[in-house]
């Protein structure tokens, strides 16, 4: 099942995507996807409620906005240098556990929508990863049945600034947060339709240029691993987001660094995830 939520900002419906391409409006289910509908074995509620009902489901247009596909999540946890190549062209040494941060969840917005470079940036760059969401609360998680803790997956574009992320001194957490750093979307697909989750292509061009093209197969730290080792120091709840990390490519690593400027169009893909496309404009008080 790929769950979808449109319509204007803060404003979205639930929906789904059926194998078609067609995009059918759920909110006569009753319910957002958010921390309750996960934690209420929503999915399998939702997946019920359709076998009776989906053909009465109003189909939402092509052209609707689609915003994030999770209502915000209580936190969003990022997991830094996951991929050995990203390591490498950071300068960084591989971790030998892993580094995890959080990004703001004021930062999530639609797949579509545009990326604001911040008041005062100069090193906004990119970042596709593979996301994780949590389909029920999950404290000191054994990693042998991690799995059964995860919902689906969602596409994700970590926007970081990092001039805020690495200079300013701190957490990265500064570098990561601004409004629109964190695209999601277009859709969460469930776990049962991703047959091998450690074997999708990733990938992210800027201005049609392909900068990153990895495989899931090469992060370090796989996501059962992740999944138990964060419980161990927080609760994980339904509809949190865990963001696994980048392979190499992003502009930090080039040289001379390469960074994002108004006007330019990221878009970006992962394997059974979709696809998103995003314009940045500067930021305008």
């Amino acid at each position: 099942m790929k769950l979808i939520r449109h319509g204007k900002p803060n404003h979205e419906k639930p929906g789904i995507l059926i194998p078609n391409g067609t995009r059918l409006d759920v909110s006569a289910f009753g319910q957002d996807f958010d921390e309750k509908f996960f934690a209420e074995d929503g999915l399998k509620r939702l997946s019920d409620w359709l076998q009776q009902n989906q053909s009465n489901c109003p189909i939402v247009s092509p052209t609707t906005r689609l915003g994030s596909p999770i209502s915000r999540p209580s936190k969003i946890i990022c997991v830094g240098l996951n991929y050995s190549d990203h390591a490498k062209e950071s300068n960084m040494q591989l971790p030998t556990e892993p580094i995890i941060f959080f990004k703001s969840t004021t930062a999530i917005c639609g797949p579509d929508d545009n990326v604001i470079i911040p008041k005062g940036s100069e090193k906004t760059d990119w970042e596709v990863e593979l996301a994780v969401v949590i389909g029920k609360k999950a404290s000191y998680v054994e990693e042998a049945v991690a799995m059964d803790y995860v919902a689906g997956y969602v596409l994700h574009n970590d926007i970081s600034e990092r001039a805020f992320q690495l200079e300013r001194q701190g957490q990265w957490v500064k570098g990561k947060s601004a409004d629109t750093f964190a695209p999601l979307g277009p859709f969460l697909v469930t776990k049962d339709e991703i047959a091998d989750i450690d074997k999708l292509g990733i990938w992210l061009k800027v201005n049609g240029e392909m900068l990153q093209n990895g495989n899931t197969s090469n992060l370090v730290f796989k996501i059962p691993n992740l999944v138990s080792y964060i419980s161990q120091f927080m609760t994980l709840l339904p509809g949190d987001v865990i963001s696994t990390g980048t392979p190499a490519g992003v502009g930090l690593g080039f040289n001379p660094p390469r960074y994002l400027k108004p006007g330019d169009v990221m878009e970006l893909g992962i394997d059974g995830l979709g696809e998103q496309k995003q314009s940045t404009v500067a930021y305008f008080a």
